[in-house]
């Protein structure tokens, strides 16, 4: 974090804006142009004192939900508003992407994995695409609209998918996929579709709500996880994540050492397949 090059990116900002650009009444009369602190500090929804702090080099380093909320309330291009991103030491925000297009880099590895279970999903928990080993591991998703097809909704709605986890994997699984939810609300301001899956995952589910206040960043899930497999039985995997460019898809690779259980286990169910055993 550059302390005196974001004061003075912070007072520039400030100073070319006049109370009519954001709305505000003139008031009395000003003796510098531009807005005050207090202006500012109001229209980004922080205390005037922290603000203040920041103009004067001397705040703790602002969270990436106050750097967004301070370029709405300077009315920052995109250009200006990165560059509040990186004087503060933070990655300027990832311009918002069709989520139905799949990185070629991912698609491409993810072709390759004809005996390991896969799959790309976006930093909104939707899936965007999976091998046929990972619909035998986690359940076939091509019966379902494709607003269902999201890890989130998956994790905290549905009974089958929460079956297939202990409870405390679960919630690990779970926790790196809220910490993406949120950077991506971060990241995209003026993107609905987040804080719209937040509300509804928080409507929907008590363990969803504490981890999302929680406030966890955005971090990779589980490098292992265990599966209760209904047909194969309980399999202890390392799970690795591969990001793509721009780091807003994510391939997930499910694996065992070989010679292990688990890695007979996966050998069973390249076998077994979609197939449903448990009835015969």
């Amino acid at each position: 974090m550059n302390r005196p090059e974001l004061a003075a990116f912070l007072r520039r900002g400030r100073a070319r804006l006049t109370p009519a650009d954001v709305g505000l009444a003139e008031g009395a009369r000003r003796r510098t142009p531009g807005l005050r602190r207090e202006e500012v500090a109001r229209l980004a929804g922080m205390s005037a004192d922290y603000y203040a702090r920041l103009e004067q080099g001397r705040a703790p380093r602002p969270s990436r939900h106050m750097l967004a909320a301070l370029a709405r309330a300077l009315r920052l291009p995109a250009a200006d508003r990165d560059r509040l991103f990186l004087l503060s030491g933070e990655e300027p925000p990832r311009e918002h992407r069709d989520s139905g297009h799949i990185r070629p880099g991912l698609l491409l590895v993810l072709d390759r994995l004809h005996d390991t279970p896969a799959q790309v999903v976006d930093d909104l928990g939707g899936v965007l695409a999976r091998n046929t080993m990972a619909d035998a591991l986690l359940g076939d998703l091509s019966g379902l609209p494709p607003a269902r097809r999201n890890v989130l909704r998956l994790l905290f709605t549905d009974d089958a998918t929460r079956a297939l986890f202990p409870a405390r994997d679960r919630e690990r699984l779970a926790r790196g996929h809220v910490a993406r939810l949120r950077a991506a609300l971060a990241d995209r301001p003026d993107d609905p579709r987040p804080a719209a899956l937040a509300a509804e995952m928080r409507a929907a589910d008590a363990l969803f709500t504490r981890l999302w206040d929680e406030a966890g960043s955005a971090e990779q899930g589980p490098d292992a996880v265990r599966v209760l497999h209904p047909v194969v039985g309980e399999l202890a995997l390392d799970r690795e994540e591969l990001s793509g460019a721009g780091h807003d898809q994510r391939l997930i690779v499910y694996s065992a050492p070989p010679g292990g259980d688990a890695y007979e286990r996966l050998r069973l169910l390249r076998v077994v397949g979609l197939q449903d055993l448990t009835t015969a």
